[in-house]
């Protein structure tokens, strides 16, 4: 009798990506698998825990599967470690049942629910009967989620107050975008006029379960909140920045790489500022120049066409010279962002086969004018060759990777810090010499500094140092750090009150930027100095962007030795 052989370690982690979508819907619409497209996923507490169970056999089949023999090669011994370590951050989060508190302005449940249907496919008939399928999912949703926070409120697991006032204000908006129709139901009024009253049938329930989720958040949510802390502490923090970052990170010592950067970033700046206004008082205060006097775009859908050909004129000269791009790759859409959500702009990865390319998304806030220094580095970052090169070519070399290295295996700081080293690389390579744009990408430098240091700041209640010009001596707030980020960032009030939020929402991801691009940096560094005059940095990039997704704790070993 023949005996089936055990998987290797790639085959359990690819095997797991098969067992997640069938859980995860959503995740398979990410990736671009049709089944999904009709389904929402069990977002109940029994949903969650079908997730943490999945991983829990996971990682008992994987310990099996490194015990094969070929199971220590360097692709398997590769996939192996991150597969445990992201399983293992995320069952820490699962036990400590942050997913049951879990509320803000962003990436929520809810959030994942209405962002979905953004980039489920909508071409013909067919695909629209999916989506009026998914529509009529989304009041399950909905209702899991609430029974998921419900079990929260039980367990005196509360999410945080200022997070939650910011959430209901998004909910308003979705409920009724001003037509007095809700967010949904805009959206199904693109469909094929033969799907109309199943559509808007639909569309119109999942606008109630909106209204619905709206007013328990505002009348059984919120004063169950009341009075809870906005910040987690040091223990949650370090479980969440764990999660985030890969890594076992010593806080510390972060909270004072985010002043060194800020010191030396700012000394940047006012070199920068004065060739623009001499004598100004601050960069920031150029930067309000440039706000009023600078070059701008005027219009969204101008604004919009603007960023396709910055990324497109990135991608023509960046190919061949810089890093050697397949075709796939060099396909990526500049679009305009639904409203209803956060202020900052973001990036969605193409589909394992390319039919749905990588997408940039900027969010308009109500604006029509558009000041070019705030959108050239951040549309290095989100596009070319930010986030889109990298996650682009993890999805075209995923048949060398494993399928879970390429895709859901992604760690945050790794991805962030990729997308912030692009902005530095691109500094580096000529491309940021006028000194309207980069005085903006310095100012986006420093705002992930600022980051760092309030983000780690406020949330364990540290000290500021002496030598900062701001409060030093006291201790952080989210207060001082909402006016602190405020005094140094060219954003707009409402801008910077939405990224605090985030902080508040997501503990430990918005250090990540700057820890990661420090990552990639060393071992950039490290690379250059084993390869001495032979390094060749086109090389080394499209090796690094090949190598799949890492933590921060094993990021630089494994770029220095490429």
């Amino acid at each position: 009798m023949s005996q089936t052989k055990s998987p290797l370690p790639r085959e359990v982690a690819d095997a797991y990506v098969e067992d997640l979508i069938a859980l995860d819907p959503i995740t398979g619409t990410y990736l671009g698998v049709p089944d999904s497209s009709s389904r929402l996923p069990d977002t109940s507490p029994a949903g969650q825990e079908a997730l943490a169970e999945l991983a829990r056999t996971t990682l008992a089949k994987l310990a099996e599967a490194e015990r094969r023999p070929g199971g220590d090669s360097d692709a398997e011994r590769r996939c192996a470690r991150l597969l445990r370590e992201r399983l293992t951050a995320e069952l820490a989060v699962h036990e400590a049942g942050e997913s049951l508190r879990a509320v803000g302005n962003l990436h929520t449940v809810a959030h994942q629910i209405r962002d979905i249907f953004t980039v489920t496919p909508q071409e013909t008939e067919e695909d629209w009967a999916a989506l009026a399928e998914r529509l009529r999912a989304v009041p399950a949703a909905f209702a899991g989620y609430r029974e998921s926070l419900a079990l929260g409120l039980e367990r005196e697991l509360y999410g945080a107050p200022r997070p939650t006032a910011t959430f209901i204000g998004q909910l308003d908006e979705w409920a009724d975008t001003g037509e007095g129709r809700g967010w949904f139901e805009d959206f199904a009024a693109a469909g094929p006029e033969a799907l109309r009253a199943e559509l808007d049938g639909a569309a119109r329930a999942a606008t109630a379960s909106v209204v619905e989720l709206r007013d328990w958040m505002r009348d059984v949510y919120a004063p169950a909140v009341q009075g809870a802390p906005d910040t987690v502490g040091r223990e949650r923090y370090r479980r969440l920045a764990r999660y985030f970052t890969g890594a076992d990170l010593d806080l510390d010592e972060a909270y004072a790489y985010g002043w060194a950067e800020y010191h030396r970033l700012r000394g940047e700046m006012q070199k920068e500022a004065e060739k623009i206004l001499p004598g100004a008082d601050s960069p920031w205060a150029v930067l309000e120049h440039l706000d009023e006097h600078g070059r701008h775009i005027e219009g969204v859908e101008e604004a919009r066409v603007w960023l396709q050909g910055l990324m497109d004129e990135a991608i023509q000269k960046l190919d061949g010279t810089h890093f050697d791009l397949a075709e796939p790759v060099k396909r990526v859409e500049a679009c305009i962002a639904p409203p209803g959500g956060a202020a900052a702009p973001y990036y969605t990865a193409p589909s394992e086969d390319f039919s749905r390319p990588g997408r940039t998304w900027l969010p308009v806030m109500g604006r029509t004018r558009f000041p070019e220094y705030d959108l050239v580095s951040t549309w290095y970052h989100e596009g070319v060759p930010g986030h889109h090169l990298q996650l682009a070519q993890w999805t075209y070399v995923a048949s060398t990777l494993s399928r879970y290295q390429a895709t859901v295996g992604g760690v945050s700081a790794n991805v962030e810090g990729w997308a912030l080293y692009a902005e530095r690389l691109m500094d580096e390579l000529g491309f940021l010499t006028d000194a309207e744009q980069r005085l903006g990408y310095l100012d986006a430098q420093m705002m992930r500094a600022v980051r760092v240091i309030v983000d780690i700041g406020m949330h364990l209640e540290l000290e500021i140092p002496a030598d900062s010009p701001y409060h030093p001596g006291e201790r952080w707030t989210v207060d001082l750090a909402q006016e602190f980020f405020d005094r140094h960032s060219s954003l707009p009030s409402d801008h910077v009150e939405s990224e605090l939020i985030r902080y508040l929402t997501m503990p430990g991801q918005a250090i990540g930027y700057k820890l990661g691009e420090r990552a990639w940096l060393r071992g950039r560094e490290q690379a250059r100095a084993r390869h001495g005059d032979a390094f060749d940095l086109k090389a080394w990039h499209m090796a690094a962007l090949s190598q799949g997704s890492l933590g921060l704790d094993d990021l630089v070993a494994e770029l220095s030795e490429l």
